[in-house]
């Protein structure tokens, strides 16, 4: 009877075999571009883990709480001559309230003229750009009020309770009542003892001195 003896086994060829588990020993099966289940593997799971984390609650606020709302540009600045102006985007050229929207560029990047701006006036303009009158179907813009001309028609932004506007400059004469309609309480000075008649009470051509 032949013996059946076992055959010899090389030690080199057995350590080129990969057991069938082999493959299932790292993060990913065999032959893909993956990290080994090291610690270096587990840190990088847990940073991305983490930032998955903080933009699932950013969602989760913005979704809860809302967008926070634009925030307009506060464009509001006084002029040279202390009027209502809009600061143009270099933050120092300062236009008046009323040159906004007159289809001209008076800001370098014509941001005076855009759209947002223009399109639906006066209410898309900002308030303080504005100035209603006694008759709130009309309006002015703001560096018109108070500038010694009835603006309005009505004298309501030189004389009215919502115009506040200060006394007569030195350059300008009080009266009580002014004839032409287009001053309301002030007229220039040199109106004054010009052989015509400005104030109700003629005191432009025998009081006023120029």
């Amino acid at each position: 009877m032949n013996r059946t003896h076992p055959q010899n086994i090389d030690a080199a060829s057995l350590g080129s075999r990969k057991p069938l588990f082999a493959a299932t020993r790292g993060c990913c099966k065999e032959g893909s571009m993956c990290i080994p289940c090291t610690r270096q593997c587990i840190c990088i799971s847990a940073v991305a883990l983490l930032i998955v984390g903080i933009v699932a609650v950013i969602i989760v606020l913005t979704v809860t709480v809302g967008v926070p709302p634009f925030t307009p540009v506060n464009r509001l600045c006084v002029t040279t001559n202390n009027q209502t102006g809009f600061l143009c985007d270099d933050r120092e050229v300062c236009i008046p309230a009323s040159q906004v929207c007159d289809q001209r560029r008076n800001c370098a990047n014509g941001e005076d003229e855009q759209e947002s701006l223009c399109s639906d006036l006066p209410n898309s303009l900002p308030e303080y750009l504005i100035f209603y009158c006694g008759n709130h179907q009309f309006w002015i813009y703001a560096d018109k009020r108070c500038d010694m001309m009835n603006d309005c028609g009505d004298c309501s932004d030189e004389t009215g309770t919502w115009a506040n506007c200060p006394p007569c400059g030195p350059q300008w004469w009080r009266c009580t009542m002014v004839v032409f309609h287009a001053y309301c309480a002030c007229i220039p000075r040199s109106f004054c003892r010009d052989g015509v008649q400005h104030c109700s009470d003629w005191s432009d051509e025998y009081v006023c001195l120029r």
